[in-house]
């Protein structure tokens, strides 16, 4: 396993297959911020592009001063924004639900299946419909698991900041869950 101050060397070195790793490695990471805040399915993929080529453009300007992840991550975050911003006034944004419970084998009757997926699309709804910096950070916390100081790093928001939105977007989306099961 190579460090990430090694393959940041052989990138700039001109090794496009360290870069093809590189992309690889962050690949998840970049689509699932950028899915989160974007929502427009169509775009996601060339928004995804767009980071890598700038991650590839600046990398020599990156100074190990953070982890090579949440650089990353804060391009991922800027240019959904920045797309955002430019489209919001253009045309609607639509809202692509996804299941991400789909990896996990299950050995519960069809019945308890079905309910768990119908939740859990009713959660990833919920979350899509949140304001942005909410669903912003629940994304970053909970399914990129990164910390505090990382979402502070990413999108340039206080730390305490970072802990009221996900305290009041958990509160939130806890109201509308037990609503829903009711």
């Amino acid at each position: 396993m190579q460090t990430e101050e090694e393959i940041v060397s052989r990138v700039l070195g001109g090794d496009l297959n360290s870069f093809k790793l590189l992309v690889r490695q962050y690949e998840r990471l970049v689509t699932s911020m950028v899915h989160r805040v974007v929502q427009h399915v169509e775009d996601e993929q060339d928004i995804c592009q767009e980071v890598f080529i700038k991650v590839y453009k600046h990398l020599a300007g990156f100074k190990f001063q953070s982890k090579l992840s949440t650089w990353i991550a804060q391009i991922a975050y800027s240019t959904a924004i920045n797309y955002v911003k430019k489209v919001s006034g253009k045309k609607s944004l639509t809202i692509d639900i996804t299941d991400l419970e789909n990896y996990q084998e299950d050995t519960d009757n069809p019945e308890r299946i079905l309910q768990r997926k119908n939740t859990s699309t009713f959660i990833q709804g919920e979350i899509a419909k949140l304001p942005l910096q909410y669903r912003t950070v629940v994304t970053l916390y909970h399914f990129n698991e990164l910390s505090y100081h990382e979402i502070e790093q990413i999108t340039g928001m206080p730390e305490g900041t970072v802990k009221s939105y996900l305290f009041r977007a958990r509160k939130m989306l806890k109201d509308k869950l037990a609503n829903y099961l009711k």
